[in-house]
């Protein structure tokens, strides 16, 4: 019997021809005004008989997999992997792997392109001259903050973090705090990088970048007592998962001159509707989750979701397992 691999989200197509060449694929094709329920639903039936399944965006819980009993790997084309009942899957025997390396540099751009965007008012000045508002030398009411010789704190120094302190010490000669479960040794040799608690790095840094992944101990990770002990001049930075900040509190920390401003590729619920107040915000930079999204990285990420999972089926993945205690059916 050919294997049946289920397809979820768009492929480009030399990755769908090389899945086409290994197995049956059934590619999941929504339409446009089709809820991520509706989605989700047709996903959930799509598995029933399925082998393995690529894609992404979409939350996979134990409802959808409850008579997917052929169903060994799922390959997500994505680091994060919150859209996923680890526990679940591990204890089903259905492997679950992602792509955390090939979206690193370009993840960390994105990061970098918010802290300069939000520092130096990028979005809103050019706004501001699209309008016809530039008539003459720019004032004080025009100026920004400098980011280089700043303190960078970064929240979470992974694979992303270690990329964007490396942007930040060795290109802006900025100093770096982090906060992690574990020293960086290596970025505390090459970027100088100091590792302190959290409220120490929420006082001292001028930016503020959070890189850690969402899970029960992260969500709201951010909410109005950490704004509060942030300074009044500084900016917050989220290109990780928008839960992590508590939204409401972040609102109110920005209307009110708690912090400076915000620089936002993630929010709690996404699409970010069209009435949140985020948007109506001149010290808001808001952008549509395009932390990997360029054509090269993108690209690299759905051939390494589509080898992962072919080297899932055939037992033979050894890397980028994101439940490496599982037991393979």
């Amino acid at each position: 019997m050919a294997l049946k691999i289920v397809v979820y989200k768009p492929l480009p197509e030399d990755v769908l021809d090389e899945l086409r060449r290994q197995a049956h694929v059934v590619v999941l094709e929504p339409a446009l005004a089709q809820s991520r329920e509706a989605v989700a639903e047709a996903l959930g039936e799509a598995l029933v008989d399925a082998d393995g399944a690529i894609g992404a965006s979409i939350k996979v819980t134990p409802a959808m997999l409850e008579r997917a009993t052929r169903l060994k790997a799922i390959s997500t084309i994505s680091v994060g992997v919150d859209n996923f009942d680890l526990p679940d899957l591990t204890r089903r025997g259905i492997v679950l792997a992602h792509t955390p390396d090939v979206l690193t540099e370009s993840t960390a751009d994105t990061v970098f392109a918010l802290v300069l965007s939000t520092a130096r008012r990028v979005v809103e000045l050019a706004e501001w001259v699209k309008a016809g508002h530039w008539h003459g030398s720019i004032g004080p009411e025009q100026y920004g903050i400098d980011v280089h010789g700043k303190t960078i704190g970064i929240v979470g120094l992974g694979r992303i973090g270690g990329a964007l302190a490396r942007r930040a010490a060795l290109g802006f000669g900025m100093h770096v705090l982090y906060a992690n479960r574990h020293a960086n040794e290596a970025a505390e040799r090459a970027y100088g990088a100091r590792r302190v608690e959290l409220p120490e790095l929420l006082s001292q840094s001028d930016f503020v970048c959070l890189q850690v992944p969402l899970t029960p101990q992260t969500q709201r990770l951010i909410g109005a007592p950490e704004l509060r002990a942030m300074k009044r001049s500084a900016i917050l930075i989220n290109a990780s998962r928008g839960a992590i900040v508590d939204e409401v509190a972040l609102t109110a920390a920005l209307a009110d001159g708690t912090i400076a401003g915000a620089g936002l590729d993630v929010f709690e619920h996404e699409p970010l509707p069209a009435d949140s107040p985020l948007l109506a915000m001149r010290n808001v930079v808001a952008l549509p989750h395009i932390g990997s999204a360029t054509h090269e990285t993108r690209h690299a990420m759905a051939r390494c979701a589509a080898q992962n999972l072919l080297d899932a089926l055939a037992g033979r993945l050894t890397r980028n397992v994101a439940n490496p205690e599982v037991q393979p059916r």
